[in-house]
């Protein structure tokens, strides 16, 4: 199990990162746009990686390449929210595809996803962190080398604990 906790460090076995986190810290996700990171325990249920910036990523969880038209809807309104959709879309959105490294490797957690709650909070990611580690608006952010060493390790079963 990786262990995310609130002092800002993620551990795996014998690996320990800082991490980044939301704003608002670890609490328990109460709506969309709170800058939390969700207490609780949390399964991988996919990964997406730039292909044209990591070229070599070993894991055996299964890879989705992030495309242009790639983006996830945050719009709780729309029957689509919490979930991946094709730009471009008037519906509220975060761009897969970035300008920034951000989202080069993304491991979408299955918060908020079944059944998925409208206005409850969406992608709950484990992503790429700024260089500085800056807060992020509720997911989970180490640095790129650091998530391509952890995702070498961890199997399609591993759990995240936060707390």
């Amino acid at each position: 199990m990786i262990i995310v906790k609130k002092s800002g460090y993620l551990k795996y076995k014998n690996l320990k990162f800082q991490c980044a986190l939301g704003k608002a810290g670890i609490k328990n996700k109460k709506m969309e746009g709170d800058n939390i990171t969700p207490k609780g325990i949390f399964e991988i249920i996919k990964i997406y990686y730039r292909a044209d910036k990591i070229k070599d990523i070993r894991t055996s969880i299964k890879k989705i390449k992030i495309k242009k038209d790639m983006g996830w809807c945050d719009d709780p309104n729309s029957r689509f929210y919490n979930k991946q959709i094709k730009l471009p879309t008037k519906l509220g959105h975060e761009k897969l595809f970035r300008n920034d490294d951000l989202y080069d490797l993304i491991l979408v957690l299955n918060y908020n996803i079944n059944p998925i709650i409208k206005n409850k909070g969406s992608a709950i990611f484990l992503h790429v962190a700024t260089k500085n580690l800056d807060n992020t608006k509720g997911c989970i952010a180490i640095l790129k080398k650091d998530l391509i060493a952890l995702l070498a390790k961890i199997k399609k079963n591993t759990k995240i604990k936060v707390s």
